[in-house]
């Protein structure tokens, strides 16, 4: 088998989520092209929708009308950010600044992630915040004149550092975040676009609570982290190619590009240029591995956090490289939709994967995979995952659960058999 042609991406989910937040923040109509169509930036709408924002949707193209900063309504229920950390972390900065009090819910799968990481932030800028253990559902009771902090986050999270920057924007003077490992700044990128008075000083990140946001049109451009999945398909299926265009090139995203080159994967970059604040561009897979490394390619550090996303597909591609890939340092992983590290190691060793679990990552050899019953345990990146596992294992995969993979990318399954030959 090999995959051949121009696999159609999905709008940036990350990306989708703070240009729907942020356009309902200005005063005025904002356009979004190419809004992700995942059940996760669905779930942003909903909640922007319930707490007064006037959604039109038709498909990938949005129109916002934005209240003002600090002109969201209470919403009569409580909000439903489905499987969403992302809209659950990010709103509450947002309703922390609203003088009304707020409940974020979601499915069990959110419940279970640490929303601790939040509520310390707010509380000290002044909102109450209340949670389950730890967990959702939030109840946040917050005011329009917060206080100005300066926080460091105990973990690398761009969800926390932009839930207090957002926070941040009704507050006294000017709020900052200090973050030793750098991550994701789609939110600082989409700030500055916006016009908010935003600057990064080495590891801090300034925002003025004075900031007034403009109305502005967005195009976002296609999920550099869905392109991660054909990347790999095609990396280990030798005799393929193929194209994907308007890929974001966000440097704080694409190290997974970086890390698959240095592993021997032929992937050129080029027509790169600014689109919305974003560095966006076309990307070119060609077949087969080139280098190979028996001494294996561990990956840990710094790096870690932006390519926290990817690391299950990396786990697959190191299944067909000499050496194999060692991945330390990501015990994040097991706060996230599932506990990736033990999703990927368990469904590994059933498809007889040479695999080895720790505490804080993995360690997969080279391995011929056979067909088998795997699990996505309800998480999208792992149902993708094991998706591109099947193209070369031998035999039937069965993938429990493979409809999880809309939560980020409607459609997948089906875009990768019409590129499949």
């Amino acid at each position: 088998m090999i995959i051949k042609g121009k696999p159609r991406l999905p709008g940036d989910k990350s990306i989708s989520h703070r240009a729907a937040i942020f356009a309902a923040m200005v005063e005025g109509e904002t356009k979004i092209d190419n809004f992700s169509q995942s059940a996760d930036c669905a779930s942003t709408l909903r909640c922007l929708g319930q707490l007064g924002v006037l959604i039109e949707a038709n498909g990938p193209k949005v129109v916002v009308t934005g209240v003002g900063k600090s002109g969201f309504r209470e919403a009569s229920e409580p909000l439903d950010c489905g499987n969403s950390g992302t809209t659950m972390r990010l709103l509450s900065g947002l309703l922390a600044g609203q003088n009304c009090t707020s409940v974020l819910d979601g499915d069990l799968s959110l419940r279970s992630r640490p929303m601790k990481r939040v509520q310390t932030p707010l509380e000290l800028m002044g909102a109450t915040v209340e949670t389950t253990d730890g967990n959702a559902p939030l109840k946040i009771t917050g005011r329009q004149r917060l206080n100005a902090i300066e926080y460091k986050p105990p973990v690398a999270s761009a969800q926390i550092k932009s839930c207090v920057l957002l926070a941040g924007l009704n507050a006294d003077g000017n709020t900052k975040v200090i973050e030793p490992v750098t991550t994701r700044d789609h939110t600082e990128r989409m700030l500055a676009y916006f016009g908010a008075n935003i600057e990064r000083n080495d590891d801090t990140i300034s925002i003025s609570g004075e900031s007034i946001l403009p109305a502005k049109h967005i195009n976002v451009p296609c999920d550099v982290s869905a392109a991660a999945f054909f990347i790999t398909a095609a990396a280990c299926l030798p005799g393929s190619e193929i194209v994907m265009e308007n890929v974001g090139l966000n440097p704080s995203r694409t190290s997974f590009i970086d890390v698959a080159r240095n592993l021997g994967v032929d992937i050129e970059v080029s027509d790169i240029t600014d689109v919305s604040g974003e560095p966006v561009g076309t990307i070119m897979v060609r077949g087969g591995v080139s280098k190979a490394n028996e001494n294996g390619n561990k990956i840990g550090g710094g790096i870690i956090a932006n390519l926290i996303d990817e690391i299950p597909i990396l786990a697959i591609l190191g299944t067909q490289l000499e050496g194999g890939i060692e991945v330390r340092d990501a015990g994040e992983l097991r706060a996230k939709e599932s506990d990736r590290i033990a999703a990927v190691v368990k469904n590994l060793d059933k498809m007889g994967a040479d695999v080895e679990e720790f505490p804080d990552g993995f360690r997969v050899g080279r391995s011929h995979l056979k067909g088998a019953e795997v699990d996505s345990f309800g998480d999208h990146r792992i149902a993708m995952a094991f998706g591109i596992a099947s193209l070369f294992a031998d035999g039937e995969t069965r993938i429990i659960d493979m409809e999880c993979a809309d939560v980020s990318f409607p459609g997948f399954f089906q875009e990768l058999q019409r590129i499949s030959q």
